[in-house]
C-alpha cells in the first residue's frame, strides 16, 4: 500500500491550507468534515476538531510506515486523551467509532478491519 509520501505530486504541493490543521490531507476542508458528520448525525464541537487533528497528525507522523494497524492507532488515541477518559470518552464522541467515522470525518484512510461491513464499526 502506497502513502501518500510516496507520491511526487504530494511532495511538491501546496502546504495544507488550513493552518489549524495543518497535517490534513490536501484534499480535505473543513466543509467537507462537516458534511461527513452531518450526514452521520454529528455536530462538530471543538472536542471533536481536536481528535480530527489528533488523527491528521498521527497519520502525518507515520506516513512512511508501510501500514497503520487499528490497534496502535487505537492505543496512540487512547493515550492521546487519557487524560479525558481515553477511549471511553473518544466513543462518546463518536458513536461510529472513534477510528472508523473519526477517520472518515478527517478525510483519513481507516487502518484495516477498522469497520467490518458484517458487523459494523469495531473501532
Amino acid at each position: 500500500m502506497l502513502h501518500v509520501s510516496t507520491d511526487i505530486n504530494h511532495l511538491i504541493a501546496e502546504p495544507a491550507a488550513d493552518p489549524d490543521f495543518p497535517h490534513a490531507p490536501l484534499d480535505w476542508t473543513r466543509e467537507a468534515a462537516e458534511a461527513v458528520a452531518q450526514a452521520e448525525g454529528l455536530a462538530l464541537t471543538a472536542d471533536h476538531w481536536e481528535t480530527v487533528r489528533a488523527l491528521q497528525s498521527y497519520y502525518a507522523q507515520h506516513a512512511d510506515d508501510s501500514v497503520i494497524t487499528l490497534r496502535e492507532l487505537h492505543d496512540a488515541l487512547n493515550e492521546s486523551f487519557h487524560h479525558k477518559g481515553g477511549l471511553r470518552y473518544l466513543y462518546a464522541l463518536f458513536p461510529g467509532g472513534p477510528v472508523a467515522q473519526a477517520c472518515r470525518i478527517a478525510g483519513l484512510k481507516p487502518p484495516y478491519i477498522a469497520v467490518d461491513r458484517g458487523f459494523g464499526s469495531v473501532a
